[in-house]
């Protein structure tokens, strides 16, 4: 019942043979030093496989304009298609792992798996991040990155949602009268 969830795109795979996508729901942050993530995969997915072999993976960001894509590669195996060539979306070189980044992605996160933890229907792929690319038109004159601008999507009880209005900023609640406010 923790929702909305994250829906990200995992890209995977150690050459162009074997890239895939997969939609993951299940994923966040762990831990900020060192940086560390984890993904969710039921064993059956083609996904798994390539990714406890390589041990690597990518998590794109999603966006509206990515939201058939991101559907589309939760509903469909990658051990017919190729997911990259059907949605036409571009597999570019990542900095640190063998797997691909989406370059219409507004954000790619390169990630190692560093623990593999079987839990029941899903295993967690526990991983250090290594490298993380932002998309330089979301990105203001200040180096501030504003992901708000690429229409992020989020998956709440079987559907996909954008973001909404800003309620509030980090510390908000407990800023004093008169002090500028944040954003």
């Amino acid at each position: 019942m923790l929702y909305p969830a994250p829906a990200v795109l995992v890209s995977c795979g150690d050459n162009p043979d074997n890239f895939n996508l997969i939609t993951i729901a299940w994923a966040g942050n762990i831990c900020t030093s060192p940086a560390m993530t984890y993904i969710s995969i039921r064993p059956s997915r083609y996904s798994y496989a390539i990714i406890k072999k390589t041990r690597e993976f990518v998590i794109n960001l999603t966006t509206n304009k990515l939201a058939f894509a991101t559907d589309f590669c939760g509903v469909t195996s990658g051990r017919k298609i190729n997911k990259f060539e059907r949605l036409n979306l571009t597999p570019a070189k990542a900095s640190k792992v063998s797997a691909p980044l989406i370059e219409q992605s507004p954000v790619n996160i390169e990630c190692r798996v560093s623990e593999i933890f079987h839990l029941g229907s899903h295993d967690m792929f526990i991983a250090k991040v290594l490298s993380i690319h932002a998309d330089e038109r979301y990105i203001d004159k200040k180096g501030a990155l504003h992901l708000e601008w690429s229409d992020p999507i989020c998956f709440s009880h079987g559907k996909y949602y954008t973001l909404g209005k800003q309620v509030g900023y980090f510390g908000f609640s407990i800023k004093k009268k008169g002090k500028k406010k944040g954003h």
